[in-house]
């Protein structure tokens, strides 16, 4: 089966994270791992009152994890981030293949800079159309003639 990579977007309880940061991100880590997928960035995002109360917490933690992973092993992450002290709530999300490697740049707080071949093919392609079109113009100028 082949891998998609999947953004995770936790709702962490400050006070675990305050107390233990490096312990929380090793569980959420550690569960990806135990699932089979791999961690590609794994950080923090911020931290901020919540919109609502969830089960009596008033601020929460926000965390960002993107990693790789077969879709057959997200139930059991899903069922391991529920039954983590130190996750109030969380969403996975698959990421579309062309928004992989921009937003994994964005994540580690670096600029993406797409490929200039990808840049000249296109260019290559309007080439080719003004030429199509050019001919297009001439064979009507000749058939008025």
């Amino acid at each position: 089966m082949a891998k998609n990579t999947y953004e995770t977007l936790f709702i962490l309880d400050s006070n675990h994270y305050a107390r233990d940061p490096g312990g929380v991100a090793k569980q959420i880590e550690q569960i990806v791992t135990e699932n089979g997928g791999t961690v590609l960035v794994n950080r923090l995002w911020m931290e901020q009152k919540l919109a609502y109360p969830i089960d009596k917490h008033q601020k929460g933690t926000y965390w960002l994890c993107y990693h790789e992973s077969e879709g057959s092993g997200l139930v059991a992450m899903a069922r391991g981030f529920t039954l983590c002290e130190s996750v109030i709530r969380e969403l996975t999300i698959k990421l579309d293949p062309r928004l992989v490697e921009p937003m994994l740049a964005n994540a580690r707080g670096e600029s993406f800079n797409p490929s200039s071949s990808s840049s000249s093919d296109d260019d290559d392609d309007s080439n080719n159309e003004e030429d199509d079109s050019e001919t297009a113009d001439d064979d009507a100028v000749a058939s008025r003639s």
